[in-house]
């Protein structure tokens, strides 16, 4: 199994070019497998799969930290609901957990938790391990004791409602047992099917002439999504709790404490789990549980380590999609062989052509792989990959699926080398490669429907202006029927409502017909039915989505220009500094000079290095790109400034600049908190500089403090004003 170093060396070769083409390939399979995974219980790819994508991106990342980008969904959790279910807004956001691949990566985590928490490298620190379970999140809201609401993960944020279906699952209790239960609990867990129930059922639809599920983890998660809730009960589905949400009291001191109070409750817990306080009684208890793997009545993926003392889980919080007190230790993944049927190139937002092979789809661990991504025409020509060789291909390493190797004893005798092309597949456009670079890219830009579709639906996405409706069908309906070209367009589709009709009246008609064929060819006799009138329900309110994101937070409207290197996290970094779309602008303007005082006010933001920097003044110093945030501008689009977190915090608003030995707390913890209470934490101090946390053996910023004139604090008072 490849770990953590194995993908950091398979990185070390790539150009920054290269890695960043790499990311947003990765990205995009990863959104695509998350849409399927969470909103149609559908998975195109396995959980290894996945968690081998997430760790080739980490990797690329730890080389090049400037990359990291919110867009990626390394820092998504889940997808959006599904339309099916009303929506429930989380009031605490189900995250996701950070992995580990190898002893070294479990060894990892507990020495950062040390170092966190200012800890010496020796110390004990109390973990719980626990079998982490292949199947669907579900949140149960217990108010006075009584199931008031069941929601799914969603995409952490949101989910959907599905109560009714809950009351349907056994182990799930309508009302809790005892009476100690807080007002309000949200207890959370997972719910699954034991595979023996899972392949009784699968006979039973078999023999009904029924589709059979794939695994008990999609007939779960299908189970307890179906809108009749009759459905649900005829299903063998099952639950497990393993943590909780938002609740009134106080659930214990730890988390073995709490897991104890959920079985007096009533509620099933994952079961076996050990309490261990070092990173080798962990591995123990993980090599344990794999060997027991085969017998348990369920599928697991891996174990789950958490902290133990609930105090600590706080201390710790969480960064990015996942908390810094618990981690997923994954099992190891399988390999098979295969056939490359053809090798196809893809082309990206960037312009970035990717070649993907086509493979003769082929079962690994009871899962389907008929893709793999060979990242370039080096990665091509290093493994000498052709079309129509047997390949072996893995489910786990630096990307997954990946071709691994080529089985030469069993290529054809007419094969030839694959000649990689240089011209764009989409609009024969030249594909060039510049000095230095792995990446070959298409010159098309704009002209190149590739590119333009996929800069539209980045600028529509969730993270940027999410216009509900304008999915990728709907962009590229109304990109081939040129009425979007451009952004701006999108907010100008009102002034042509008809023609907007007519396109989706067309399109629908055109899908009933391939209907009426796919039947016909199928040997099925058509039904004739009424032609339906058309629906235009779904244009009007596509135009009034549109309507209603003119005036999207800041941040959101500088992600969605699609900068290079500028995610989402990146994007909040600017709004938060800058305020205003105008201000923002007219400050990157004068950044677009190396000497002069807004260069050094954008390079002093903590989080944004000179690569990043020099991206986004090169961006704004392109006429066209100006163009189009006019354009945006003239469609009455008007980007707000963000709203401040805990405005009554003393520090809301102000930038702080921490420096030297703190005593309290780690510069990590420290930086955590102050931005909780929305300050803005920089790398450097300048005349904006609101205040500089002087710990001991402070040095050049202390100085730069006192001849700017910045207010020094001592950790000491520092703690005083937050806590005021």
């Amino acid at each position: 199994m490849t770990t953590r170093e194995d993908a950091a060396a398979a990185v070390a070769a790539l150009s920054f070019a290269e890695a960043e083409a790499e990311i947003a390939a990765l990205s995009a399979r990863m959104r695509e497998a998350d849409t399927a995974y969470y909103q149609q219980d559908a998975p195109i790819i396995s959980d290894a799969d996945f968690d081998s994508l997430r760790l080739r991106v980490e990797a690329i990342i730890a080389r090049f930290p400037e990359l990291e980008r919110d867009d990626s969904p390394t820092k998504k959790v889940g997808a959006a609901p599904s339309q099916g279910f009303r929506k429930v807004r989380h009031a605490v956001p189900m995250l996701s957990l950070g992995n580990a691949f190898s002893a070294e990566d479990v060894t990892d985590f507990v020495d950062r938790i040390r170092r966190f928490l200012g800890l010496n490298a020796d110390a004990t620190v109390a973990f719980v391990a626990e079998p982490k379970i292949d199947g669907l999140s579900c949140a149960l809201t217990y108010e006075k004791g009584e199931l008031t609401l069941a929601a799914t993960r969603g995409d952490g944020e949101e989910g959907e409602d599905v109560t009714a279906n809950a009351r349907q699952v056994g182990d799930i209790p309508n009302k809790l047992q005892g009476s100690d239960w807080p007002d309000i609990v949200e207890i959370r867990g997972e719910i699954y099917m034991e595979r023996a129930a899972f392949a009784a059922m699968n006979a039973k639809r078999e023999a009904a002439g029924l589709p059979l599920f794939a695994n008990p983890r999609n007939a779960a998660a299908g189970s307890l999504r179906q809108l009749d809730a009759r459905i649900t009960a005829e299903r063998p589905v099952r639950f497990f709790a393993y943590t909780w949400g938002r609740h009134s009291e106080k659930l214990g001191d730890t988390q073995t404490a709490v897991r104890q109070q959920f079985a007096k409750w009533g509620l099933p817990l994952n079961q076996p789990t050990a309490n261990v306080g070092d990173a080798e009684g962990l591995i123990a208890f993980y090599n344990a549980i794999q060997g027991k793997r085969p017998d348990l009545p369920f599928d697991i993926d891996g174990v789950v380590y958490k902290v133990d003392r609930l105090d600590l889980q706080d201390r710790l919080g969480f960064v990015s999609r996942a908390p810094r007190w618990a981690i997923a230790h994954k099992f190891p993944a399988e390999q098979a062989r295969t056939t490359v049927e053809k090798i196809e190139i893809q082309v990206g937002r960037t312009g970035a052509l990717t070649p993907v092979a086509r493979l003769t789809p082929v079962t690994v661990g009871g899962v389907v792989v008929s893709n793999a991504t060979l990242h370039n025409e080096d990665e091509i020509r290093r493994k000498d990959i052709r079309v129509g060789d047997t390949v072996v291909i893995q489910r786990a390493g630096d990307v997954i699926p990946q071709v691994v190797s080529v089985a030469l004893e069993k290529r054809p005798a007419d094969s030839a080398p694959y000649v990689f092309p240089d011209k764009c597949p989409i609009c024969g456009s030249n594909a060039v490669r510049d000095e230095g670079e792995v990446v070959r890219r298409c010159t098309g830009g704009l002209i190149c429907a590739a590119q333009a579709t996929e800069r539209l639906r980045h600028f529509v996405s969730r993270g940027a202006f999410d216009i509900e409706g304008m999915g990728d069908e709907n962009i590229k309906l109304f990109y081939e029927g040129g009425l979007i070209k451009s952004p701006a367009d999108i907010f100008r589709l009102k002034e042509h409502e008809d023609e907007v009709k007519r396109l989706v009246v067309q399109r629908r008609e055109q899908q009933s017909v391939a209907r009426q064929a796919a039947k016909a060819e199928a040997g099925k006799v058509a039904k004739a039915t009424k032609k339906a009138p058309p629906e235009f329900k779904d244009v009007a309110n596509l135009l009034a989505a549109i309507d209603s994101r003119r005036n999207v937070g800041l941040d959101r409207f500088i992600y969605g220009l699609g900068m290079r290197h500028v995610g989402e996290t990146t994007g909040r970094l600017l709004a938060r500094s800058y305020g205003t779309l105008d201000h923002f602008i007219e400050e990157m303007e004068k950044a677009a000079h190396r000497e002069t005082h807004a260069w050094a006010e954008l390079l002093s933001i903590d989080g944004i290095g000179t690569v990043v920097a020099e991206a986004i003044t090169d961006f704004f110093g392109e006429e066209h790109n100006r163009a189009v945030i006019d354009a945006l501008k003239a469609a009455g689009v008007d980007p707000q400034p963000l709203e401040r977190q805990e405005t009554d915090s003393p520090v809301a608003g102000k930038t702080v600049v921490f420096t030297g030995s703190l005593e309290t707390m780690t510069r990590p913890e420290a930086k955590a908190r102050a931005e909780s209470l929305g300050a803005k934490v920089a790398g450097s101090v300048s005349k904006k500089t609101d205040f500089v946390v002087a710990g001991e053996d402070s040095g050049s910023k202390l100085k730069a403090a006192r001849e700017l004139g910045v207010t020094v604090l001592t950790e000491a008072e520092w703690l005083e004003l937050i806590q005021a």
